[in-house]
């Protein structure tokens, strides 16, 4: 059997692909414009069958996620301007750049949450290159039957 070539890390990461295998989109729609279909996504990687959703509220995490992008989105934005423009207290610059930043913000917040999901599910699942052999992450508990176990009886 011929060994694939490993996918690079970044590039999976940044085209939303699957952590555990690099090849299946984590997305059913590649545009994360169209608003109505941003979060849409199959329940498993349809390459390697990885689980996305971990846990019930798995999710929630990402918002950690999306914050420090748009943070790191923020400082770089401000450094960039810094450098190529520069910063005065004797004119608007500053606030041209907090208008700016803030129109970027809004037009590039769908791609940031898909993108901060992809990083959070990236925390957890990491790479396989024999996904097709071996069993697929996931926590200690199927998310479908955890709610369903009854307690013990005392």
């Amino acid at each position: 059997m011929a060994k694939q070539n490993k996918p690079n890390y970044w590039w999976s990461l940044f085209s939303m692909k699957c952590p555990r295998c690099r090849r299946g989109p984590m997305y059913t729609n590649n545009n994360p414009w169209l608003l109505k279909k941003t979060f849409k996504m199959p329940d498993k990687c349809p390459e390697c069958g990885q689980p996305y959703e971990l846990e019930v509220g798995f999710w929630y995490g990402t918002a950690y996620v999306s914050y420090a992008v748009t943070v790191a989105f923020c400082v770089a934005t401000f450094v960039a301007w810094w450098v190529l423009i520069g910063m005065s207290t004797t004119d608007n610059r500053f606030f041209w750049w907090m208008g700016i930043n803030g129109v970027l913000l809004v037009l590039l917040q769908p791609w940031f949450m898909r993108l901060s999901r992809v990083i959070y599910l990236y925390f957890f699942v990491k790479y396989d290159e024999n996904y097709k052999v071996t069993k697929v992450k996931t926590f200690d508990y199927n998310t479908e039957d955890f709610y369903k176990k009854e307690e013990p009886q005392k």
